[in-house]
């Protein structure tokens, strides 16, 4: 036994004995302790949590216990998702026992159903509907100003953006309310389908840019008016602002769809990080914790997302813009399994086999050391140097898988090159994973769908 164990050492890589050797096991997810390993990664002002895939329950459970840890003994205040504002500001009303308009993960608010379109199970799932319940629960015991809220980071809500500033401005300015019936009107139009908007626009046809960004700065400039007035509620009045960027940068992203792909998923992570940045200044001095694609938290300038293709994202963001030593940034990945997502954009969820792992990838790496589960911490300063040295010789792929998955197509349709070191502060790992239990499986028909994480969901 000991000399068959020999061979094996023999014939495996230095760079595979390091990696073996750095990981640390990690125990079930339901276990007490399972939290517990993230301790050194806490304390930053953010720390981004990444997912392999939109449909992978482990991915969501173990994200879920990461973040319950980091609210209870480190401090984090902020839930910030790759969700729409307003789909997650019913939601954050709801944990934090806000006024107005309220909703469950699976609930309606008032004749509103957040997380209504495609994809339903990326946040209408029973993993998230847990974490959800147990913010409320918690805050239930806490005073107002101590309470965790959840916070939508995407910008796909043009639409009920607009209702939700017209409702603002109804309640503490009436005036500035019709003006902005007006300016929003030219968008009417499009609102059910604002992708349309962006050929129109292409076309010469329609340009609403001039209206929208007057309404923001008025907005913005009466800030110190409805303060004064005793108007300016200040989560109120910073959903408001929020509404109106959001309103700001849907249109110039519909428009960007059709000059270039590179232009508007910049100016999408733009947007999730200038939102984030919004919510830091507005809670300031609290700490964030956010939840998104690895493809949108691992620093894109080690990928060939942005060696290549020259785009940025929110992690790459944060890092330049708050300082690396502000900012953590851990990444999930999976060998084989399962994972709910469609073969096609608007089609009813599946739940589909994941191919194993590329031969050159780093997730035939993670699975060649036998562990189930573990965190490989990358931190420069956590690392050995040896096992960084040989990281780096390696460019390897990563697997992304979004709301689409295309197992025939999926090298050139779900890997990426990555320098793993680089792109993340630490790695997770779950061998063998499973499909998140999503609270329906019939999908809606969104057309404004077509345009955003087209086609692969990320």
């Amino acid at each position: 036994m000991r000399n068959s164990f020999s061979r094996h050492l023999s014939t495996m890589s230095k760079m595979q004995q390091l990696f073996n050797a750095a990981v640390e096991p990690l125990p079930e997810i339901n276990d007490k302790g399972f939290a517990a390993h993230f301790d050194t990664f806490a304390g930053n002002q953010v720390i981004l949590l990444g997912d392999g895939s939109h449909g992978t329950s482990e991915f969501y459970s173990a994200r879920a216990e990461i973040t319950k840890r980091l609210i209870e003994r480190h401090g984090y205040t902020m839930v910030a998702v790759e969700a729409d504002w307003p789909d997650a500001e019913a939601i954050d009303r709801y944990v934090r026992l806000r006024p107005g308009p309220k909703a469950q993960i699976g609930g309606i608010a008032r004749g509103y159903e957040p997380f209504n379109r495609f994809p339903t199970w990326m946040w209408r799932n029973f993993e998230m509907q847990q974490l959800v319940e147990w913010m409320r629960d918690r805050n239930q015991r806490l005073p107002p100003e101590k309470r965790a809220g959840f916070y939508g980071l995407d910008l796909y809500s043009m639409g009920t953006s607009i209702g939700a500033v017209i409702n603002y401005l109804d309640r503490v300015d009436p005036q500035a309310s019709k003006k902005a019936r007006q300016r929003y009107g030219c968008l009417e139009p499009w609102i059910d389908d604002p992708t349309s908007y962006g050929l129109a626009s292409v076309r010469g046809l329609e340009d609403c840019e001039a209206g929208v960004l007057k309404m923001l700065r008025d907005l913005l400039e009466k800030r110190l008016e409805y303060a004064q007035r005793g108007l300016r509620d200040g989560d109120e009045y910073h959903s408001g602002e929020q509404n109106a960027h959001l309103v700001r940068d849907a249109e110039k992203y519909y428009k960007a769809m059709y000059y270039s792909s590179v232009s508007s998923w910049n100016m999408r992570d733009i947007h999730m990080f200038e939102t984030l940045e919004r919510l830091l200044r507005h809670n300031e001095g609290q700490k964030a914790i956010v939840w998104a694609h690895n493809s949108h938290v691992g620093d894109a300038r080690h990928t060939s997302m942005g060696f290549r293709r020259r785009e940025l994202n929110i992690g790459q963001l944060c890092r330049e813009r708050l300082g690396a030593e502000n900012v953590t940034i851990l990444g999930c990945g999976t060998h084989t399994g399962t994972v709910a997502a469609a073969h096609e954009w608007d089609d009813d969820m599946e739940v589909l086999d994941v191919r194993p792992s590329r031969d050159d990838s780093w997730e035939i790496v993670a699975h060649d050391t036998g562990i189930p589960r573990f965190v490989l911490d990358l931190r420069r300063d956590h690392i050995d140097p040896a096992l960084r040295s040989a990281l780096a010789a390696e460019q390897r792929l990563q697997r992304f898988i979004g709301v689409i998955y295309r197992p025939d197509t999926e090298r050139i349709s779900h890997y990426s090159q990555a320098f793993l070191h680089k792109q993340f502060d630490g790695y997770v790992w779950f061998d063998v994973s499973h499909a998140v239990n999503p609270l329906e499986v019939i999908q809606p028909d969104t057309p404004l769908g077509k345009g955003e994480t087209y086609p692969f969901g990320l």
